[in-house]
């Protein structure tokens, strides 16, 4: 997948199956529907929850609250605008969903 085959999915009425909650809360954001968004990563702490969650605070015009998700997410606040931003973050979710997964033995 690439972002474009990602927006192309933007009018079904649900997300791509095999996405994380971050992934699903972006695609959702991307639909208007904020909301549901911020529910999919208003508890999550990892570096793409928070971060995800930085930006729908962005898009909600709450900076100070987009600040804390921002450190959680060991991120600076993102100063271009909202498209590019959800690009970038769009692309860092491609690129892990694209890792492979390392099992360990124990």
């Amino acid at each position: 997948m690439n972002i474009q085959t990602l927006k192309n999915t933007l009018g079904r009425a649900e997300p791509p199956v095999g996405l994380t909650p971050p992934f699903q809360a972006l695609w959702h954001q991307a639909r208007g529907q904020w909301e549901e968004a911020h529910r999919l990563v208003q508890d999550d702490r990892s570096e793409s929850g928070a971060w995800v969650h930085a930006f729908l605070h962005r898009v909600e015009g709450d900076s100070s609250n987009a600040n804390y998700w921002y450190a959680i997410a060991g991120r600076p606040h993102y100063t271009g605008s909202l498209s590019s931003e959800w690009q970038e973050i769009a692309g860092h979710l491609l690129e892990a969903l694209a890792e492979p997964v390392l099992e360990v033995d124990h």
